[in-house]
């Protein structure tokens, strides 16, 4: 079992990403921070909704991609303002964090 904890964010993108395919509105995207590029980081794109994904879909994305919360791991919520920059008038942004493992057998 590897013993390398990495952090894993999930977050709402207001107006959906543009990678790994682009979206048309808002949707959560988890992902699993490494080294290298972050285009090369693990992500999983929920549907288009602004529904925060359960515990357990939560679980189950982070399964897909290799991974499982790290033990004793809580997710924690942060709360700021978003980017000035985006068309659309200045609101608050929910970030989830917390700790996970690769699986065993994991790709990383």
């Amino acid at each position: 079992m590897s013993k390398q904890i990495f952090g894993a964010q999930l977050s709402l993108r207001c107006c959906g990403p543009t990678a790994p395919e682009p979206a048309a509105g808002p949707c959560w995207q988890l992902y699993v921070a490494q080294s290298g590029l972050v285009s090369e980081w693990p992500t999983f794109t929920w549907p288009t909704s602004a529904v925060i994904p359960t515990v357990e879909a939560r679980q189950a994305a982070l399964a897909y991609l290799g991974f499982t919360l790290a033990e004793d791991a809580e997710w924690e919520w942060t709360e700021h303002t978003g980017p000035d920059y985006h068309p659309h008038p200045v609101r608050v942004l929910l970030l989830g964090a917390v700790k996970v493992r690769q699986l065993e057998g994991g790709s990383v």
